[in-house]
């Protein structure tokens, strides 16, 4: 898919760029909550050129990254598995488990295969009556509705030999973790368009008025993130705290009801554990009782292991926005794309990652 020029055009940038450099008075604090944000913040130096005015703290905005280790430890069990074809989209095959990660589990013999949606991987499952057909069921609301889907169907056609490892996480219980936080600096967010494709943002209202931020949804191009940022700080500037929708060119306030609906059906809220957080109350999805023979972790009676983040590895104050990835001791020594400690370096919507392939492996002059 060819990037649509006119929202990266330099001209209208500058002019963004001024306009919020002009109307702060001084320095607000935001947070993006999507991974793709931050490459893009990253990648065109977003973030050092609004040093001035803005500081952009890097949230838990990335899917693989907060997919906790001991699930990628049950991924692995099942994936080394003889009677088993373990699927998942590409990205969380360079995942470091507690010993390895998916790619050495297939170079060992493993049948893992990437797929491109859910729903191939339940065609694989009526193509092999024979074998254990699962798929790592990761993501934000984004991917919700299709993993939805693919289980639905799945029990309408009696497809038995088809299970979902789910480790589904929603973006407003972290937002409530991060605004709760005793050390909380974050003032205002800019909230992950692709989620409000789905979800709309009437669950962010309640946010915005209880603990007095403003709320942005935002697009994933540079001219969408510098218009979100600029409509956040004027919000700040003049003391308002609501929702509000720079992407309205995908957007609506309601979301995709059929989507929604359908989630509701085959999903249940769970609560949820996130990689270096720990577990969030109410943070996630998880297969409804009635669907249990399509849950992975209950069919294979995976609940019992477990597993700890390696200490020398600071996801969890990244993902939390505490620190920068350069300000990690093991950022680009220990911790390499190569030779990951965790998701965060490796996946692609990842914080670290995103500072180590563009080269910020310092503090910016803006202090940043």
């Amino acid at each position: 898919m060819k990037y649509l020029t006119e929202y990266r055009d330099p001209v209208l940038a500058r002019s963004l760029v001024e306009r919020i450099l002009r109307v702060a008075t001084h320095r607000w604090t935001l947070m993006e909550v999507c991974g793709g944000q931050t490459h893009t913040i990253v990648k065109q130096g977003i973030d050092e050129v609004l040093g001035d005015a803005v500081e952009m703290i890097h949230g838990p905005g990335c899917p693989v990254c907060v997919t906790p280790l001991e699930q990628i430890d049950r991924a692995l069990h099942l994936a080394a598995r003889p009677d088993v074809i373990f699927t998942s989209f590409g990205d969380m095959l360079r995942v470091p488990g507690s010993e390895c990660d998916l790619f050495q589990i297939k170079a060992r013999g493993g049948n893992v295969r990437i797929v491109y949606s859910p729903l191939d991987a339940l065609e694989l499952a009526r193509r092999n009556p024979d074998r254990e057909v699962v798929f790592f069921a990761v993501g934000f609301e984004t991917t919700a509705p299709a993993n939805a889907m693919a289980v639905w169907r799945a029990k309408q056609e009696g497809v038995s030999n088809f299970s979902m490892l789910v480790s589904h996480v929603t973006v407003p219980p972290a937002m409530v973790a991060i605004l709760e936080s005793p050390d909380n600096r974050v003032q205002g967010f800019l909230a992950a368009g692709h989620v409000c494709t789905v979800m709309g943002w009437e669950e962010y209202e309640p946010l915005a008025r209880r603990y007095r931020v403003p709320i942005v949804v935002t697009g994933f191009e540079p001219l969408d993130i510098l218009e979100g940022i600029w409509m956040a700080v004027r919000q700040l500037e003049d003391g308002r705290h609501e929702v509000e929708n720079q992407y309205v060119r995908s957007v609506r306030r309601e979301g995709n009801r059929p989507a929604q609906e359908l989630v509701s059906r085959v999903f249940q809220v769970v609560d949820r554990g996130w990689r270096g957080i720990g577990v969030i109350p109410a943070s996630g999805l998880g297969l409804r009782p009635e669907l249990a023979a399509f849950d992975a972790e209950r069919k294979f009676a995976l609940q019992s292991i477990r597993a700890e983040e390696p200490a020398a590895c600071r996801a969890g104050d990244v993902l939390r926005g505490r620190m920068k990835p350069f300000e990690c001791p093991a950022f680009g020594t220990e911790c390499t794309p190569t030779s990951p400690l965790g998701a965060p370096m490796v996946s692609s919507e990842g914080a670290c990652a995103a500072y180590h392939n563009f080269g910020r492996f310092r503090r910016s002059a803006a202090g940043d």
